[in-house]
């Protein structure tokens, strides 16, 4: 993860956004967006490390990444992501309430007064609840 963050320190939060061997490529327009993959494959080939071409998705709309849908539109939750809160079983314990709040407080950013709805939930998790 070190060695793509150096080799693409130049890109990254320009048009490229590197999380361990996910290199995302974003662009405005279709052109600019050619550009940018030029640059990057190029990078690749000048430091002698590969792209998997099968594991390649090329000029997308949107996007799933790390848990959300990216797109020209903005971030917004993965639906699979919603779904997977939806359907998990009632926690019976402590530890399956934790589980369930890391997966839920991931996405808090999008939950208006998320605080407020895990609240019953966060004080099951103390001691003698």
């Amino acid at each position: 993860m070190d060695l793509i963050n150096r080799v693409f320190r130049p890109y990254i939060d320009s048009f490229v956004i590197v999380f361990i061997d996910d290199i995302l490529i974003y662009s405005c327009i279709l052109e600019e967006h050619e550009h940018h993959l030029r640059l990057v494959l190029r990078t690749l080939r000048e430091q002698k490390l590969y792209a998997k071409f099968s594991k390649c998705e090329f000029c997308l709309d949107s996007v799933a990444f790390l848990g959300y849908d990216v797109s020209g539109e903005g971030i917004k939750v993965d639906p699979k992501k919603i779904e997977a809160v939806q359907s998990w079983s009632h926690p019976t314990s402590a530890t399956e309430i934790r589980r369930f709040l890391g997966l839920a407080g991931y996405y808090r950013q999008f939950m208006e007064g998320y605080s407020s709805i895990v609240s019953p939930l966060t004080r099951l998790t103390q001691k003698g609840a």
